[in-house]
């Protein structure tokens, strides 16, 4: 095989969603879980709808309080207070908008309370007394808000821990329910629905003249406003208070004591990064020793999946050191981040890079890996990347482990079945921190590619977008939702001609082990619920949660793929299904220069790669040693319809003998397995930890006898000098 050049490079260097679903794009169809979230930005009818009634009632209000007008006044200013409830009920992500150009829920409740003031004291029949008591009162209201928000703020910080714990019984902690939401968390909120009675009553003072309809609607918003106050106030009572700081990391310190980890998985990254760390949960479960997961960011402690593997987040720097005084050996990184380098500060932990996916991008060679003790990668593709990318790694530091993660990926079994659907996984990578062309196919050849699968009555595809696609750039994103609306229309037409479907029984089984599997992986929280609670339910795993898990997943797999025809095009994001297993579904994948590609091939089945670098066909190839075995489509995909054929055709592929011989180069011999492999790389570099450790000791054991040694001459040498004091003469004539 040739050695990798990196024309790639040179090119490059000249040029310069949470958790989703599967969603069957047929019309009317849903999958009994959750949608991949849409972007947190309202649609622009949305957009300009509600605050356009806003800003109407607001003046509405206004107008009725300034002319005077009776009904007009009334009108607008309860068509604000119901815009606003439903906005913070029903649109949060516009009502966060509108907070992002500062007209928050606050603001605009205090607008529409001065408004109902001006009104009052400008429509006859409210003495100026009973103006007084009601203003009074209003600010009253206000008082007991802002008192009730800076008590909320000392039970947040009460309850805001040094440490965040999954999969360990933290109950040491003193951990207790959390108080609602509402009090605690939602100030704007709370405001908002305890002015509701205050508002009614001072609406109902304005139409009938009666002050007591203000100060009854004024006093119940008081009573709340207190009681709210004084319950809230109860968090702080001993009987309720967690732990302080000091005795957090005390107990972080003796449970590490008790616990005694080996190896660590660190991670630290964005809400879209965690399928870096996700990917590596089972490898991490299956080695010897005491495995831990360790976080830097709060929120991700519920990012990474179901794992019987304890997680411990420490979000501080000066606390990520209590690691250094644990039995820690090695800690694994799977992704670099600004972060990894306060942890390899650490010198008694070895450090190693295993990478979330290897390929033949820049990323792969990453400068920043010469920053750890050990490179560990997949095979000899990978040691060569670093040799010729010549960025500081030393060859003695690169250690090839295979991908343990890839285990589930089966074998090439042939050509698909004759008659039966050519199943097609389109799974593009993502665009990128750059704008080189060459990051992904998405942009100039995806719609190109689908339209050509989509053309060919055999063939069923399945389309998977990277979890960060269009992240970076909108084109990716607007290819995107083409490609699923060509998707969408297809199978409408397939839908309209008779064809074998599924039953209802089906679609009850996905159901059925779609809650047995969310029971197992997933905790329902109440919707008070904050990050104290969450450790308080998410303590120590039952034993054997790992396999029931692994077997739930099987049978959830088996089951979504029953619950559609055959002949249907499926758009997949989301962890469910797994990427691996869609590589089990196709015949074929058709992707980019991206790890996918080498994880792929460990099945040793076609695939295609599509070159949108510029590059000539020659060059590509030269440049990117994981598309050597594979069918190279340019971005108008005229080439598709003749890869088609050739995986149909048992004789058409002349590329079998190309994938298995790269399939060893990019990862590794096949024997012994993987997991073997990683597994004694890990015992190594915490043979080498405890080597060092030993050094250490020994060195401080010398260091201390020397004092002690010079400290004894040194006495020695005093004694010498001064003479005793015995009282005799001869001590005194010396």
């Amino acid at each position: 095989m040739k050695s990798p050049s990196f024309t790639a490079v040179r090119f490059f260097r000249t040029t310069s969603r949470r958790r989703g679903a599967a969603v069957s794009p047929r019309s009317g169809r849903r999958l009994p879980f959750p949608r991949r979230t849409p972007p947190a930005v309202p649609s622009q009818r949305r957009a300009l709808s509600v605050p356009v009634l806003l800003l109407a009632a607001f003046l509405a209000q206004l107008a009725g309080a300034l002319l005077p007008v009776l009904p007009l006044f009334v009108a607008g200013s309860a068509a604000g207070l119901v815009l606003d409830l439903y906005l913070v009920r029903r649109q949060p992500r516009l009502a966060s908008w509108l907070a992002r150009v500062r007209f928050d829920v606050t603001a605009r409740q205090l607008l529409r309370d001065m408004l109902i003031v001006v009104g009052l004291v400008r429509i006859p029949g409210v003495g100026p007394a009973a103006e007084q008591a009601l203003a009074l009162a209003l600010l009253g209201g206000y008082f007991l808000h802002f008192c009730c928000q800076a008590v909320a703020l000392l039970v947040r910080r009460t309850r805001t821990l040094p440490v965040v714990t999954r999969n360990i019984d933290a109950s040491a902690l003193r951990l207790c329910p959390a108080p609602p939401r509402l009090l605690a968390r939602q100030p704007s909120r709370r405001l908002l629905h305890f002015s509701v009675p205050a508002t009614a009553g001072l609406l109902a003072t304005a139409a009938s003249a009666d002050a007591l309809w203000g100060l009854a609607g004024l006093g119940a918003m008081l009573v709340v406003s207190l009681a709210g106050t004084v319950w809230l106030a109860t968090w702080l009572l001993p009987g309720r208070r967690p732990a302080n700081e000091q005795q957090a990391l005390e107990w972080l310190d003796g449970w590490l004591a008790e616990y005694r980890p080996t190896v660590a998985m660190y991670f630290s990254g964005g809400t879209a990064s965690a399928y870096q760390a996700n990917m590596w949960l089972t490898t991490l479960a299956a080695l010897d020793g005491r495995p831990l997961i360790v976080l830097r960011e709060r929120f991700m402690v519920q990012r990474i999946d179901a794992t019987d593997v304890p997680v411990v987040c420490v979000p501080k720097v000066a606390h990520l050191m209590h690691l250094e005084r644990s039995s820690l050996k090695v800690m694994l990184h799977p992704a670099n981040s600004g972060k990894t380098s306060q942890v390899l500060r650490i010198p008694s932990i070895k450090h190693a890079f295993i990478n979330h996916g290897e390929s033949d991008k820049l990323s792969s060679c990453n400068p920043y890996a010469k920053a750890y003790d050990e490179v560990w990668v997949a095979g000899p593709a990978a040691r060569e990347r670093y040799q010729l990318a010549d960025i500081g790694v030393d060859d003695r530091d690169v250690v090839e482990v295979g991908r343990p993660q890839l285990a589930p990926i089966r074998p090439y079994a042939g050509p698909p079945a004759a008659g039966g659907p050519t199943t097609v996984l389109y799974a593009p990578t993502w665009e990128g921190w750059t704008d080189d062309p060459g990051n992904t196919s998405i942009i100039l050849a995806g719609e190109n590619i689908v339209r050509a699968l989509l053309a060919d009555p055999g063939v069923r595809l399945l389309y998977k977008p990277h979890p960060m696609t269009g992240s970076v750039d909108p084109r990716a994103a607007a290819a995107d939702e083409r490609i699923r609306r060509l998707i969408a229309e297809a199978n409408a037409r397939r839908s309209a001609a008779p064809g074998p479907r599924p039953g209802p029984e089906a679609a009850a089984e996905l159901a059925r082990r779609t809650a047995e599997l969310d029971e197992l992986t997933t905790t329902a929280f109440r919707a008070s619920a904050d990050e104290m609670e969450r450790m308080l339910l998410q303590s120590a795993p039952e034993g054997g949660r790992a396999a029931a898990v692994a077997a739930a997943t099987a049978a959830w797999e088996e089951a979504y793929w029953a619950a559609f025809p055959a002949w249907e095009h499926l758009v997949i994001t989301g962890p469910r299904p797994a990427l691996y297993a869609c590589f089990n579904r196709a015949d074929l994948l058709i992707s980019d220069v991206s790890s996918v590609v080498s994880d792929w091939l460990s099945s040793e089945k076609p695939y295609a790669v599509t070159n949108t670098t510029g590059l000539p066909e020659e060059e590509f190839r030269a440049g990117y040693p994981t598309v050597r075995a594979a069918v190279i489509l340019t971005p108008d995909a005229a080439g598709v319809p003749g890869l088609l054929e050739s995986v149909r055709d048992p004789g058409g592929d002349g590329l079998a003998a190309a994938r298995a011989e790269l399939k060893a180069h990019l990862l590794g011999p096949a024997e012994p397995p993987s997991i073997v492999r990683f597994d004694r790389a890990v015992l190594a570099l915490c043979a080498e930890a405890d080597a060092r450790r030993a050094r250490m000791e020994a060195a401080a054991v010398r260091e201390t006898r020397e004092e002690q040694t010079d400290r004894v001459l040194a006495e020695e040498r005093g004694r010498e000098r001064t003479p005793e004091a015995d009282g005799s003469e001869d001590a005194v004539t010396a």
